[in-house]
């Protein structure tokens, strides 16, 4: 085994045990906080009319390569256990 493999092998093992936790929970963060922005500004889409259309429609072109991911993520049926919060971290 060379030098670099075996480097690059402790690396990613440390990775795993320090960094990987925190960046699964900041993408499932970041993917909270994207619904949460979705639903309200373009809630209406789904029947929950919250801002008036006058400023979803400015946003709109921004948003249009996201919004058919996050209709089926939306309206997709969940189990109580689907959430992240509810995994046993530490025991």
């Amino acid at each position: 085994m060379d030098w670099k493999q075996l480097a690059q092998a402790a690396r990613e093992f440390f990775y795993g045990m320090t960094a990987y936790e925190f960046e699964e929970h900041a993408l499932e963060m970041r993917g909270a906080m994207e619904t949460l922005f979705m639903a309200v500004t373009f809630g209406d889409m789904l029947g929950l009319p919250i801002i008036p259309p006058y400023y979803s429609l400015r946003l709109l072109p921004f948003v249009v390569p996201s919004i058919k991911t996050w209709k089926r993520r939306v309206s997709r049926e969940r189990e109580f256990s689907d959430d992240h919060e509810f995994d046993l971290h530490g025991v």
